[in-house]
């Protein structure tokens, strides 16, 4: 599967932005699919994961009740809502997908990785 993410950009600290996964290639519904973010200098870390139906999410403590992670499998499309976003926030945002046997979200194991949007947040 193919991944194509977008909708980074500059932001001050507070403000919002809409992240977009678009994916191609296989059946979409079959993934489970996950944001993650690497700031310079920084491990790559977990950020959220949605389940194959979209019926069940989950999130890192540091974006927890910020952060919104959504699907919709109709467009083959995962999104990630940020909002009240802080100046830790800012890194390259990727998102992937994992083959799921299941209807459950993963923060690892995942199999295709798209390129990277960046989100920068100023104070």
């Amino acid at each position: 599967v193919q991944l194509q993410a977008s909708g980074g950009g500059s932001v001050q600290a507070g403000g919002s932005l809409r992240l977009s996964c678009a994916a191609s290639g296989r059946t979409f519904s079959n993934y489970a699919m996950g944001w993650f973010r690497q700031a310079p200098g920084k491990e790559r870390e977990f950020v959220a994961a949605i389940s194959r139906s979209g019926s069940k999410t989950d999130y890192a403590d540091s974006v927890k009740g910020r952060f919104t992670i959504s699907r919709d499998n109709a467009k083959n499309t995962v999104y990630l809502q940020t909002n009240s976003l802080k100046s830790e926030d800012t890194a390259l945002y990727y998102c992937a997908a994992q083959s799921s046997w299941n209807d459950q979200p993963y923060r690892s194991r995942y199999d295709y990785w798209g390129q990277g949007t960046q989100v920068t947040v100023s104070s």
